[in-house]
């Protein structure tokens, strides 16, 4: 999701029975090579080489709380000495502290849009996966434009 207009930007479907892990590769890849990605946040279940290095291949600022049993990785590479600066100052600051000082709170919009997809309601009703993907791809588009039409213009005057 962009953090300045809503709009939702990649999107990957997955059964109930696949955690969020695997899939934020995947979302990173659906996003422009040439546009520059701001923070990326995800929750705990993130916390791992492949979606750090997801993160800090396209040079965007990880935004991911270590796991509640984390513990320092070997710095064989640039991620791992990221995701140990995340560590060392989750410990601290604490959890709740590291949290609002990172701005970990943006999540809770993309749960809440998330929320708002699902509100056209659970079920597909295509069969076909390229139908399928064309009726998520239509929600999207609606949700964004009913986003972009429900957001104030602010002006300064004076």
């Amino acid at each position: 999701m962009d953090a300045q207009t809503g709009d939702v930007r990649a999107v990957e479907f997955t059964s109930s029975r696949q955690g969020d892990s695997p899939v934020l590769p995947d979302l990173m890849a659906q996003l422009p090579k040439d546009e520059k990605t701001g923070p990326v946040t995800a929750d705990g279940a993130c916390d791992t080489r492949r979606c750090h290095g997801a993160t800090g291949e396209r040079g965007a600022e990880a935004r991911i709380p270590i796991r509640r049993n984390g513990r320092t990785w070997k710095e064989d590479c640039p991620v791992a000495r990221v995701r140990n600066d995340i560590l060392h100052e989750t410990r601290r600051l604490g959890r709740a502290n590291w949290k609002r000082s990172a701005g970990y709170h943006v999540r809770s919009r993309v749960e809440a849009r998330m929320n708002c997809l699902k509100a056209f309601g659970e079920r597909i009703a295509s069969r076909e996966p390229d139908r399928q993907t064309a009726e998520i791809q239509i929600r999207i588009a609606i949700m964004n434009r009913y986003n972009a039409l429900g957001t104030a213009e602010i002006i300064a005057v004076g």
